[in-house]
């Protein structure tokens, strides 16, 4: 590979550096335009984030040029907002098919990619290709050819990619990479990460485009990569063999039989043209997902599924469901630490634990964001409580967090930890400005590049392959166009 690359940040400023993947962005410098011409691509949920930071709190620093979405319903949706927002006047919009010449024809210098995860290599290098930079939602891509191909456009281009990890910037988390990074529990020897998805937001994977593993990659991609990212920064190591297990045990027609639910309808929003379905199993189902309750979800994907067809509310106990629900996974790490993961995607609360394990004590962490699913909740359709905090509780569980550390033979201490506003606790925000106004100074490394993302889903790919085979997977087998050691 080469030694440097051009790294643009979003305010259009460049700098010649190492291709570290660890620098997101860089400050504006002399003589370049105060503003960064942006394109969106993708406009589903996740995109609304960045528009209202564009035409918000970094208006200064960027510009959206236009976006662009196979479903001009959802299209219209984005303008209404964007007119809502204060803006002047309708922005443009463009054909997916015609992003090169738009790039191009309007020196558009960054493209922010949200669109579903099969497509992002596709997108990321056509973008490289045109001549802009990239930001991307996680995960970067889904398998090992779609790696391969934005490697080779970096490498070629010079242009720079940006993962978009905002757990990093979460303030829980970054309290957990100091206590690691200060050393008071020794050299880390192994991490128990055990990350659990309720029955709203896990089930939600099983009615979307995530719930076919040719859309998402499975949770191992779409779901863990976050996860994966996490490790691999907290440690400041990269992964290099891989073993993992897991099934569909609890979503899907043939566990639904076994349970004995009996015959369902094929969506949970009621509709008189499709056969099966009513009010009344709606209302008492609590899996079944009515686009009608939410005027967001409604507006953005009932009301325009007659443009494609896509179904924002599928059962999931309908058949077709190719992802697992149920997973467990050992990494093993250049510098020595194994990391023991597991996620379940059918919890009756959400959140994670994490135990990070020293030659000098013990970090733990456990985050609760929904301490239950009550059937008399009126918030079922808060998927991500992450994102959207939510107050379901009960007398015994507590939405929370909570930081100990135990240096051997010490009592245990709490560290405290200190949250902002939005979402996960302020570190949206964080990431934003970081995208924006380009990063300051962290200690932390939090910023990230093209590299981490690489690095991130190499545990998922490989965990897809060790489930396949029921062997376990070097990384530097998948073969990913780069080596992703540190200090290589």
């Amino acid at each position: 590979m080469a030694n440097t690359a051009q790294s643009s940040s979003a305010t259009g400023a460049s700098s010649s550096e190492p291709r570290t993947g660890d620098a997101a962005a860089a400050a504006p410098q002399a003589g370049q335009r105060a503003k960064a011409r942006i394109a969106l691509i993708g406009t589903g949920g996740r995109s609304e984030m960045y528009i209202r930071a564009i035409f918000g709190k970094h208006a200064d620093t960027a510009e959206l040029v236009a976006f662009s979405d196979v479903n001009p319903g959802r299209v219209e949706f984005y303008q209404k907002l964007i007119h809502d927002l204060g803006a002047a006047g309708p922005v443009a919009s463009f054909d997916p098919a015609d992003l090169t010449a738009f790039i191009q024809a309007n020196n558009i210098d960054r493209v922010v990619v949200t669109t579903p995860d099969y497509t992002h290599a596709d997108y990321i290098v056509e973008a490289l290709e045109a001549g802009a930079d990239v930001v991307v939602e996680k995960p970067l891509t889904i398998d090992a050819e779609g790696c391969r191909r934005i490697t080779k456009a970096v490498e070629e281009t010079g242009r720079n990619v940006v993962v978009t990890f905002n757990y990093r910037y979460s303030p829980r988390n970054s309290a957990l990479k100091e206590i690691i990074q200060s050393g008071v529990i020794g050299k880390v020897t192994s991490i128990d990460f055990s990350w659990v998805l309720d029955t709203v937001h896990g089930a939600d994977y099983f009615r979307r485009w995530h719930r076919e593993k040719k859309n998402s990659g499975g949770l191992l991609i779409h779901k863990a990569s976050h996860h994966f990212d996490l490790v691999n920064w907290w440690l400041n190591d990269v992964p290099e063999r891989v073993f993992a297990s897991g099934g569909l045990k609890f979503y899907g027609d043939k566990n639904a039989a076994e349970r004995g639910l009996g015959p369902r309808p094929e969506r949970g929003t009621p509709d008189a043209e499709t056969p099966g379905t009513g009010d009344k199993t709606a209302e008492k189902d609590p899996f079944a997902l009515d686009l009608r309750e939410d005027e967001r979800l409604k507006a953005l994907f009932l009301d325009n599924e007659h443009y494609d067809g896509y179904r924002r509310d599928q059962d999931v106990f309908t058949g077709g469901i190719t992802i697992e629900d149920n997973l467990a996974l050992v990494v093993e790490y250049q510098g020595g630490p194994r990391l023991s993961y597991s996620l379940n995607a059918h919890s009756p609360w959400e959140g994670y634990r994490v135990a990070v394990n020293g030659t000098e004590g013990r970090a733990e962490l456990e985050v609760v964001e929904r301490a239950a699913v009550l059937s008399s909740t009126d918030k079922k359709t808060v998927v991500d409580p992450s994102a959207t905090p939510v107050e379901e509780e009960d007398a015994v569980r507590r939405n929370g967090e909570r930081l100990l550390v135990q240096r051997h033979w010490e009592a245990a201490y709490e560290v405290p930890i200190v949250n902002g506003e939005g979402g996960h606790g302020g570190g949206d925000e964080l990431l934003l400005s970081d995208l924006f106004n380009g990063p300051g100074e962290d200690p932390l490394g939090r910023p990230s590049g093209y590299l981490d993302g690489l690095r991130s889903v190499s545990v998922g790919i490989a965990g897809n392959r060790s489930l396949e085979s029921s062997l376990p997977v070097r990384i530097e087998d998948l073969d990913l166009g780069a080596d992703l050691r540190r200090g290589a």
